[in-house]
Formats: C-alpha cells, sequence, structure tokens
C-alpha cells in the first residue's frame, strides 16, 4: 500500500485527474448559478408581465 502511495505522488496521471476534477466542479458550480440568475429574472419578468396585464382596462362592448 505504502508503494502504491509514492507511485501515485510520483504520476503526473493522478495531478491531471485532479485538475479535471476540478475545473469540471467549476464549471458545474457556474452553471448553477447562472441558472439560479435566469431563473430569478425570468420569474420577475414574469410577474411583472401579470401585473401589467392585470391592470389593463378592456372596455365591455368589445
Amino acid at each position: 500500500m505504502l508503494n502504491f502511495i509514492k507511485n501515485f505522488r510520483k504520476d503526473e496521471d493522478g495531478a491531471v485527474t485532479v485538475d479535471f476534477v476540478v475545473l469540471t466542479a467549476a464549471l458545474v458550480i457556474l452553471g448553477l448559478l447562472v441558472g439560479n440568475a435566469l431563473r430569478t429574472g425570468a420569474t420577475d419578468l414574469a410577474g411583472e408581465i401579470q401585473n401589467t396585464l392585470e391592470t389593463i382596462d378592456v372596455p365591455d362592448d368589445i
């Protein structure tokens, strides 16, 4: 087991794997943040549209 750990520390493939895992995690977090911002903006916009449509006065004789 000790030899495995020593070999793993010397091997560059482990470092590359860690880099890809960190970059992937960063992309996932960034995607979640952007998705949350878009959802919040869309919800606010939908609320404003609803309020505008509710305040429109439509004549009864149409």
